[in-house]
């Protein structure tokens, strides 16, 4: 079903230890977590730690089926490295914005942030512009999509379908934002 890639395997299996470590000893998510920037429980090592960190088992489930449907076709397109910096550099950039946003637009968010979800935004937009016509199978409803309108419509729907206002819209953004801004000066590069 899957052809994961070797670096895509082992974020997955980074991801699953880490949350399997945060069921057994809950504790380690304080740690883990994206705390506001100014309050006590921040730490600059969490702009990296947050991304490996999940909420709740489907937090980590869809998090993980979305790496492993889009990363690996970017990993074997981009090879390890690249990607491997690529996941990097959109993760802890949307960690740096979420926490930037909060701390000057929204002050007095004291709640944590945790998840892949903004360096999958990035793998999200990253498909859409190196694949932008690529036509991919939606499961509901089953009808082919390219890619390039494959990102704004997963992005819709996960605004659309926060009931609990929970979800760090911010890091989405910022995910696909650094990615759209990556990919373009890669493009830029390799002319």
């Amino acid at each position: 079903m899957f052809n994961f890639t070797p670096l895509v395997r082992t974020l997955v299996i980074i991801n699953v230890a880490v949350y399997l470590l945060q069921s057994v000893a809950p504790v380690t998510t304080v740690y883990l977590s994206l705390w506001p920037l100014g309050t006590s429980y921040f730490a600059p090592y969490q702009f990296f730690t947050y991304m490996f960190a999940h909420g709740s088992f489907g937090h980590i489930f869809f998090n993980m089926l979305a790496l492993a449907s889009f990363a690996p076709i970017l990993e074997s397109y981009w090879g390890e490295k690249k990607f491997l910096l690529f996941y990097m550099i959109t993760g802890i950039g949307a960690g740096i914005i979420y926490g930037a946003a909060n701390y000057f637009f929204f002050p007095g968010h004291n709640g944590p942030m945790l998840g892949a979800s903004g360096a999958l935004y990035g793998i999200l937009m990253a498909f859409g512009m190196v694949f932008p016509n690529l036509e991919l199978m939606l499961l509901f409803p089953p009808i082919p999509i390219k890619a390039k309108y494959m990102v704004f419509l997963i992005g819709g729907m996960t605004y659309l379908m926060d009931s609990t206002g929970t979800v760090a819209h911010l890091a989405h953004f910022g995910g696909a934002f650094v990615a759209f801004v990556v990919i373009s000066y890669w493009k830029q590069t390799e002319k």
